[in-house]
């Protein structure tokens, strides 16, 4: 199993969400950790919707969090989570609620660690002053979006984190499959009409010329091994500070291939 690989070649770290394939991905998980339970940092995530039908069944409130965990719990087969992330910020729960209910997780040992996701700097500090200000378990974490193609949050979150002592863990290094060698230079104006690549991959699109990043990346004929390694590479290490450019290779036919 694809799993057992990776942890045999040394990776200790795994994280998923309950709704990567409506729990299927956090059940496949735990299989796979049965008897290397205790060799992974396991992270999960919690908010978005488990059924379009039920409002009740998503989001950070209390009532959720709690059902949540549970059923995490029971997916991964495991009586803790490690890192218990919230996947996107809630404006429709006071911070305080969410923040409360994760630190009884943590006092009640179902949760080692919270953290948030896709949060922006401002909600980064909202949510640690709530919990300064209310002793409440701290985001110790925070995961944002982040390769070649989507970098603003060099211009906030990244300082924020780093002035709170929070670790970052970025995903989408590869914008969706922009940066794997698939996508070619016409492919890309062929997508809606002309589009430049959302932080989820090429079916975002907002018609506007071939942006840089298109040119820089291109070659002859690209390996897409190569290319989704050296995006992957790219944002592993990400800073405040901007990232040097990658140089241009000569810009070619975006065919797909």
């Amino acid at each position: 199993m694809f799993v057992h690989r990776a942890l045999d070649a040394g990776i200790n770290f795994v994280d998923t969400a309950d709704v990567y394939s409506a729990g299927v991905s956090e059940e496949i998980v735990g299989k796979a950790l049965q008897g290397r339970r205790e060799d992974v940092f396991l992270a999960t995530k919690f908010f978005m919707p488990m059924d379009q039908d039920d409002p009740n069944r998503r989001g950070g409130s209390r009532h959720w969090i709690m059902r949540a965990v549970e059923n995490s719990l029971r997916r991964l087969g495991t009586d803790h989570i490690d890192l218990y992330q919230v996947h996107r910020p809630s404006p429709d729960t006071d911070v305080a609620e969410t923040r409360g209910a994760l630190t009884d997780l943590v006092r009640q040992g179902k949760v080692r660690c919270i953290g948030s996701s896709s949060y922006s700097g401002s909600q980064i500090v909202e949510a640690q002053w709530v919990s300064r200000e209310r002793h409440l378990e701290r985001f110790v974490t925070e995961q944002p979006p982040y390769s070649i193609l989507v970098r603003g949050i060099e211009e906030d979150v990244l300082p924020t984190v780093r002035r709170h002592g929070m670790g970052t863990l970025t995903y989408s290094p590869l914008a969706g499959g922009w940066l794997s060698g698939r996508y070619r230079k016409n492919a890309f104006e062929a997508c809606l009409g002309g589009a430049s690549p959302g932080p989820l991959g090429p079916a975002r699109c907002a018609a506007r010329p071939e942006p840089r990043w298109a040119r820089a990346w291109a070659s002859p004929r690209p390996c897409a091994a190569n290319s989704s390694s050296r995006a992957t590479a790219w944002s592993s290490t990400p800073t405040a500070s901007p990232k040097p450019a990658i140089p241009a290779g000569r810009s070619s036919d975006w065919s797909a291939s």
